[in-house]
């Protein structure tokens, strides 16, 4: 059995229930329904049956989940950790999220090798590796995935040479060897956000410098 601690209205028909398991003393919380509130007679202070408690978290959230992740792909693409967080931030508990995790992935809408390989085709040609990378980072792409998304990239063609990309930056930001020291150190630190390394970034401007001399 669950007692119903709290019944917190999120607007949009929509309430957050707070429970705690009776044998535990385990508090957590559910978002459902105004007709789910009324079908399962939940109410501040009541109590909630484990059959009701079952029904509840292993048919009819987990279908929920699996339709609103849908409903977010269709819109646009994410990261596994990025849908996660979306799930988890609409109010389905943990184990929840990951059921519906595993049915789109099990269609592939999800794979972050996908992903990142889309994310370094839109962005590679004025970022470097070491950026590219940290953001896929922090959007949840693994090590393993970046390089093989990295690896598939390379063999298509699409990565231009690293120099090659720094020299167009610079040409667009009109670098010169005669700029004043704080205007050339500007710029490269911009190319080092970029995710360029310093070597490369260096060895670009001196090249850059010869071919104006």
């Amino acid at each position: 059995m669950y007692r119903i601690l709290s019944v917190t209205p999120l607007g949009r028909g929509r309430s957050r229930v707070t429970l705690q398991n009776f044998t535990s003393s385990e508090e957590f919380a559910l978002v459902l329904y105004k007709g789910e509130l009324r079908a399962f007679q939940i109410r501040e202070e009541g109590e909630l049956s484990d059959a009701d408690y079952a029904k509840i978290t292993e048919e009819i959230l987990p279908k929920r989940a699996i339709l609103r992740a849908m409903n977010l792909l269709q819109k646009k693409q994410f990261t596994v950790q990025e849908l996660r967080q979306k799930l988890t931030d609409g109010g389905y508990p943990e184990p929840i999220a990951e059921q519906a995790l595993s049915y789109v992935a099990s269609y592939h809408y999800t794979d972050d090798v996908r992903y990142a390989e889309d994310y370094i085709r839109y962005h590679a040609a004025d970022r470097g590796r070491r950026r590219l990378e940290l953001e896929l980072s922090r959007k949840g792409v693994s090590q393993e995935d970046f390089e093989t998304a990295w690896g598939q990239c390379q063999e298509l063609g699409i990565l231009d040479d690293e120099q090659e990309q720094i020299l167009l930056l610079l040409e667009k930001k009109q670098y010169s060897p005669d700029l004043e020291l704080r205007e050339r150190e500007r710029i490269f630190a911009f190319l080092l956000r970029r995710g360029f390394s310093p070597e490369a970034v260096r060895r670009a401007m001196k090249a850059r410098g010869e071919t104006e001399g």
